[in-house]
């Protein structure tokens, strides 16, 4: 993999190749901008399994879609026929989303600087200072109250009308219950599978109640951010015992065989 550096103006955007395509990442970012300056990729036993759960043609919904690392692995797995949506209410994140979208020739992203909820409306979305190492993609909505910053949009994913959907994805921080709580008659009418992040060990048994009501079977899938056969061939682990966790989660009347932890009660967690 050729290196071809582009640092812009400002401190805080870097452009490199990576394993799927031209990205521009915030080099101070603790987790996604890290893991791509190092490595060029980002969560890669994520990556490998949302492309399994999709196929061509597709239509995919990611709510907290961040910088887009994620959002183009779906789309190039989606193909020119399908149609990814990604919500993302950070300002400059989401810039970045857009510019990665364009990076990489995906005319089948559709951006949107909203929050995805349960009920139209606004929130505030603090400012985070991008020029500062922080954790960009770590920032929750529900737990900013009182705090300052821009009042942004909040969506549902059922204003969206979609024809079909296959997957929503959902990594918003302890707000993943409000997304599906907007998302009800989707859910109901097209029965997509779901990607959820619950990796809060005091909210988890919530949630899983909220995906089991909605008549879902559960698996945890916990995958680590280090890849030792990451595309820049970095051997150092600088995110040792780290990774996400997520739960993937069928429709109960899909036939579906999954080599991982299936969740058969409410107080589940992964076992270390």
């Amino acid at each position: 993999m050729t290196d071809d550096t582009l640092d812009l103006p400002g401190g805080f955007a870097r452009i490199r190749n990576c394993r799927h395509g031209r990205m521009m990442y915030n080099p101070n970012d603790a987790y996604v901008g890290r893991s791509l300056d190092l490595y060029g990729e980002y969560s890669e036993a994520e990556a490998a399994f949302l492309r399994f759960l999709v196929r061509p043609g597709d239509i995919v919904v990611e709510a907290g879609a961040n910088i887009g690392s994620l959002t183009v692995v779906l789309a190039a797995a989606v193909g020119a026929d399908g149609w990814v949506v990604a919500y993302e209410p950070q300002r400059i994140p989401f810039q970045m989303l857009c510019s990665n979208a364009l990076l990489g020739g995906f005319t089948n992203i559709e951006a949107r600087p909203t929050a995805a909820g349960a009920a139209p409306g606004t929130i505030t979305v603090p400012q985070l200072d991008p020029t500062r190492p922080n954790n960009f993609g770590g920032l929750s909505l529900c737990r900013s109250g009182g705090a300052e910053g821009l009042p942004v949009a909040v969506e549902t994913i059922d204003s969206l009308a979609l024809p079909r959907c296959r997957l929503i994805k959902a990594d918003v921080e302890g707000m993943e219950a409000d997304v599906l709580d907007g998302a009800r008659d989707t859910i109901a009418r097209h029965r997509p599978m779901l990607y959820l992040e619950n990796d809060q060990r005091d909210r988890a048994p919530d949630l899983i109640r909220h995906v089991r009501a909605l008549g879902y079977r559960l698996w945890w899938h916990t995958p680590v951010y280090f890849n030792p056969a990451n595309a820049r061939g970095t051997t150092e682990n600088v995110f040792p015992g780290e990774g996400a966790f997520n739960m993937f989660c069928a429709p109960q009347e899909l036939a579906i065989r999954i080599n991982a932890p299936e969740i058969l009660s409410d107080d589940s967690w992964p076992v270390a």
